[in-house]
């Protein structure tokens, strides 16, 4: 799916651009440069001298205001410790975690609540808020919302297969890893409350899918942060009964009935899936090569399930997908 995904975002940003390369010829092209991002190990840290001697980053740094309709913004960053078990070493390393607070316009300096937003995915950064719209709009009635980068996301310290080819040894990789699981999420939203919440008083937050799960987590490592749980479609399976295969048993069904939905709607798609699959299926290497340099197979067309099927609209934007 997210081949797929690369690969449509890639054909709409050459269609885009060609488009600009024609009607406006006059505009400048401009080369983007992205940093490359040091993985901010124990060994790369004690390797280098000039990181023994450079000072500590400031625990919390926040931006200045900026607006969008109806919306005032900031971000904050927030250097904390890669690896939570032991912050109070000064050689320990540290990663960057960032968070953009959002409030109603006008209401910069208002003595709101917080209302911490947890993604889903896991690894999808928190949303870019271009307008007062949606729930952000009706969450800042009330609160002052602040949407999390999780820590490997986003603006956060990132974590990706670049960052990662740092580490040469994969029993080292998997270490690495260990530190961007829920706990340390959790562990990082409480570092985060103690700097920017008054008084360090409880906050409430708000769990999306994978951001449920780590709701959860939180009320179990650290209730006493919370002052109320929201979720919304993230909840994991509790207790022994309830194991993975169960959950996955149950969500067969409602694939199968979403299926036989879409293709008693779309009656005509059976025979175009069909064919693409047989061209897949009949392609050198099981699969067709995509610009993003994954392969379309069989089994990745059906990943498409999660985009289509899933999602009010998704239907209709399959069928002309």
């Amino acid at each position: 799916m997210a081949v797929v995904t690369s690969f449509l975002r890639c054909t709409t940003a050459a269609a885009l651009a060609l488009h600009h390369h024609h009607h406006q010829p006059a505009l400048l092209a401009v080369r983007l440069r992205f940093p490359r991002h040091r993985i901010p190990t124990s060994r790369a840290m004690s390797s280098s001298p000039a990181a023994d001697a450079a000072p500590a980053p400031a625990p919390h740094q926040a931006g200045p205001w900026y607006a969008v309709p109806d919306l005032s913004l900031r971000g904050h960053r927030f250097a904390v410790p890669l690896d939570h078990s032991s912050p109070g070493s000064p050689s320990a390393p540290r990663i960057t975690v960032f968070g953009r607070e959002v409030v109603a316009a006008g209401k910069e300096e208002a003595p709101l609540p917080y209302l911490v937003y947890l993604q889903g995915g896991p690894g999808y950064e928190s949303p870019r808020p271009t307008e007062a719209s949606g729930w952000v709009k009706k969450a800042c009635e009330e609160y002052r919302v602040l949407l999390l980068d999780q820590r490997g996301t986003g603006l956060s310290t990132p974590l990706t297969t670049s960052s990662l080819s740092q580490i040469t040894s994969a029993a080292e990789q998997v270490e690495y890893l260990k530190h961007f699981r829920a706990d340390n999420i959790v562990k990082d939203a409480e570092f985060i409350r103690r700097h920017l919440v008054p008084d360090a008083k409880p906050w409430t937050i708000l769990g999306q899918s994978y951001g449920g799960f780590c709701a959860v987590t939180y009320l179990s490592f650290a209730p006493e942060g919370l002052k109320a749980v929201l979720l919304t479609g993230g909840l994991p399976p509790l207790g022994k009964p309830c194991t993975a295969e169960t959950v996955y048993r149950a969500c067969f069904k409602q694939v199968q009935q979403q299926n036989e939905k879409y293709y008693k709607r779309f009656p005509q798609d059976i025979q175009v899936v069909h064919e693409v699959v047989r061209y897949l299926s009949e392609s050198e290497g099981g699969g067709v090569l995509l610009p993003s340099g994954g392969r379309l197979t069989p089994k990745m067309l059906q990943c498409l399930g999660l985009w289509g099927l899933g999602f009010s609209g998704g239907f209709e934007r399959l069928h002309y997908l």
